[in-house]
């Protein structure tokens, strides 16, 4: 559910009228409601409300500072996987308590700031890292406290380029090697083991790869505990899909989620952590745009948009699906005809749909591509140097931008020329 709707026959988010927005701010701009981001974080919340646990926002999904407030307001943690990350999310209010850190490639210097600024947990995906974790931990006298992200060699289903958990992707320390390293991590100095921690993937629709991964996690927290590590936090990844088109089968809730998490895990005196994005943010957002031209072509019809692929990339990047509406709510029965949905960036992969049905679009009018709240401002560039797209967040009847769009002087003034020019 989404706080999305047509009232009085213009799209709304929440009590706000979207052409009020994009008469304010212009287009394309992104427009996220508070009430959907608070919903979605509130049902994870309460799916594993049984057991200790901890709901940890993934800042990578959407890093708006607005954004982690309002969710760190209801008590969420951060996932984050990079130093700028952390950064936003204690900006935000997060304490470092609430914060896991994840990623491969977490640098000595990231480390340092997490330490001395708090952390919650480092996962850490590598032996090379865990020895520059001690190293940096006892060089400055501080205790990292850990967790080893396993790879459990499931295959999540999902797209390529967003599965996390076969023993061919970067991610992770192989199942069969675990024990191992948790020994090394036992004898290293500046370290305390504290968990597990597993990720499998993004998008996934179906409930199968997650218990496969958390029934072998439950197994190596067994085999674990009878070694002699107090493992007592399971951070489970998060990667619970949305549905981006209203016309799929939806994918499994939140509480079914829990409910798999308390039947694979629930008996074992863990505190659990999970690492919801997507399912927070992605239909609490839409990518507001303008038609600037409607173009016939040679066998096909084109709607061009002022909005891009440097403002959208995730047709382009995963050919990925994202429900296109007229703001203008179309007249019952209005005849639809096939148009291909394109942006004004100079290349063919600037095509957000092709042979979509749509009502009659005229220049100047509105359309909104739902589903849109994660992994599309944070996404962004300033490819065909296009200023990055604004955000704006709507609570009940009033909206505020929090993001503005670059002025082209702002754009130009980031490069410098060199003295001999």
């Amino acid at each position: 559910m989404d706080h999305f709707l047509y009232r009085d026959g213009v799209l709304h988010a929440e009590d706000v009228a979207l052409p009020a927005i994009a008469a304010a701010v212009g287009t394309p701009v992104y427009v996220y409601s508070t009430a959907t981001l608070a919903r979605h974080y509130r049902l994870f919340d309460e799916a594993l409300a049984p057991l200790p646990h901890l709901v940890c926002y993934s800042v990578k999904s959407n890093g708006n500072l607005a954004v982690i407030a309002t969710l760190a307001r209801l008590g969420a943690g951060a996932d984050v996987v990079s130093g700028g990350e952390y950064r936003k999310a204690r900006a935000a209010g997060i304490p470092g308590e609430r914060i896991v850190f994840s990623g491969v490639g977490k640098t000595r210097t990231e480390m340092r700031a997490a330490l001395e600024g708090g952390i919650r947990q480092f996962n850490v995906e590598s032996e090379p890292e865990l020895l520059a974790l001690s190293e940096v931990a006892a060089g400055i006298g501080a205790t990292a406290p850990v967790a080893l992200r396993v790879n459990p060699d499931v295959d999540a289903g999902t797209h390529d380029k967003i599965a996390t958990g076969r023993k061919t992707d970067k991610f992770g320390i192989p199942l069969a090697r675990a024990s191992e390293v948790y020994r090394l991590a036992a004898r290293l100095p500046g370290l305390r083991v504290e968990g597990i921690d597993v990720h499998i993937g993004s998008q996934l629709t179906d409930l199968a790869p997650f218990e496969a991964a958390y029934l072998r996690v439950a197994d190596l927290t067994r085999q674990l505990r009878a070694e002699g590590h107090p493992i007592t936090r399971l951070d489970l990844g998060g990667g619970l899909g949305i549905p981006y088109t209203r016309s799929n089968e939806p994918p499994p809730l939140p509480a079914d989620y829990g409910a798999l998490i308390r039947r694979t895990v629930g008996d074992l005196g863990c505190e659990v952590v999970i690492e919801p994005g997507r399912l927070i943010a992605g239909n609490a957002g839409v990518l507001l745009a303008s038609v600037i031209w409607v173009k016939r072509g040679e066998g096909r019809d084109f709607v061009i948009l002022d909005a891009g692929m440097n403002d959208l990339i995730r047709p382009a990047m995963y050919g990925a699906h994202h429900d296109i509406v007229p703001v203008a709510e179309p007249a019952a029965g209005a005849a639809l005809a096939p148009f291909d949905v394109v942006g004004p960036v100079c290349e063919t992969a600037d095509t957000f749909a092709r042979a979509r049905m749509l009502p009659p679009l005229a220049e100047g009018a509105l359309v909104a591509f739902r589903s849109a709240g994660a992994y599309g401002a944070v996404m962004a560039s300033e490819y065909n140097a296009r200023p990055l797209v604004p955000e704006v967040l709507v609570e009940r009847d009033h909206f505020a931008v929090i993001r503005a769009r670059p002025t082209f002087d702002e754009l130009l003034a980031r490069d410098t020329m060199p003295p001999w020019l």
